[in-house]
């Protein structure tokens, strides 16, 4: 389980900056619910992370708001199975923040076939109401 985080194919974050809290899940869990630790959060420091480049970093900390990102996962009963969901959401979370931004639409108009087509359906319609009115 210990190891980098695999963001996407240029980012790599290293276990070191990787900081691991681990208490007791409330839910169900048995005769081992008060003796296990199976929740897990997961912090993550984008400030102070060596593993971003500087614009990958601007860009995340502008969308991410603060510079520490923190993930609870508690859904399993093994801890195990929360570490890997815990890094699973921060990757994802992670990725959102780093992509870039979308393209910008171009503005375009309809064409004028396409207006004249629109008017004289609207007209062809405006006939056939017409019509049914009595005179």
């Amino acid at each position: 389980m210990p190891g980098p985080l695999v963001v996407n194919d240029s980012v790599v974050i290293p276990d070191a900056e990787l900081v691991w809290r681990f208490s007791r899940s409330s839910g169900p869990g048995g005769q081992g619910v008060n003796t296990t630790d199976s929740r897990v959060e997961l912090s993550f420091d984008v400030a102070a992370s060596t593993a971003l480049p500087p614009a990958l970093k601007a860009r995340a900390l502008d969308r991410l708001g603060s510079g520490t990102i923190t993930i609870a996962a508690s859904e399993y009963r093994s801890q195990l199975r929360n570490r890997e969901a815990a890094e699973h959401r921060l990757a994802q979370r992670l990725r959102e923040a780093i992509a870039p931004p979308p393209k910008r639409r171009r503005p375009t108009k309809p064409s004028r076939g396409a207006v004249e087509r629109r008017i004289a359906a609207k007209k062809h319609r405006s006939d056939v109401k017409r019509l049914r009115r009595e005179p």
